[in-house]
């Protein structure tokens, strides 16, 4: 039979337990804001898609221009994409947002004016990839998913970290 533990080492495995759950909380905000302070700021373009979760509230589903990409910009010959693999988009600026240049397996050397931007394949086919970059889904104050949903367009403020960590800081109408 074990003999129990005693009382104050019991109370130390509690407290190094509660510190432990207070320091992760502590880092994952750290990182948010981490990505914000010292991430780069690109504008996606994309369309709103859903606006309303009974559970959530408001938000607009995002699909970007940079989701659905014609199979040249995959970048690894010999090889096809595979589903939730990770990849590498490299982007650079073109008419006030950043399009899509090539889908690496792994991050390449690029110029300073471009950027990578890492997503997940959902989806390829013979013409096509789909991605996704964990940037799909943006809640907003309760009434505005509507007013954002009726727009065309929009576009997305999204700050990337130099250790691959996105964020969406801002979404706009597209003008």
């Amino acid at each position: 039979m074990a003999t129990p533990l005693p009382l104050v080492r019991r109370h130390r495995l509690v407290l190094l337990a509660v510190a432990v759950q207070i320091l992760f909380i502590l880092g994952v905000a750290a990182a948010g804001y981490a990505t914000t302070a010292w991430g780069r700021t690109i504008r996606l373009r994309t369309t709103p898609v859903d606006p309303r979760d009974l559970l959530y509230g408001d938000y607009v589903r995002l699909t970007y221009t940079i989701s659905q990409l014609p199979i040249r910009l995959w970048r690894e010959p010999g090889r096809g994409a595979k589903a939730n693999e990770p990849v590498y988009v490299v982007l650079q600026p073109a008419g006030g947002a950043y399009e899509a240049l090539g889908v690496y397996v792994a991050a390449p050397p690029i110029e300073p004016r471009q950027v990578i931007l890492r997503g997940w394949v959902t989806n390829s086919w013979r013409h096509g990839l789909r991605l996704r970059y964990g940037l799909e889904r943006y809640y907003v104050p309760e009434g505005l998913g509507r007013a954002l949903e009726k727009r065309p367009s929009l576009l997305v403020q999204v700050s990337i970290a130099p250790w691959g960590q996105a964020r969406i800081t801002e979404v706009k109408p597209d003008n």
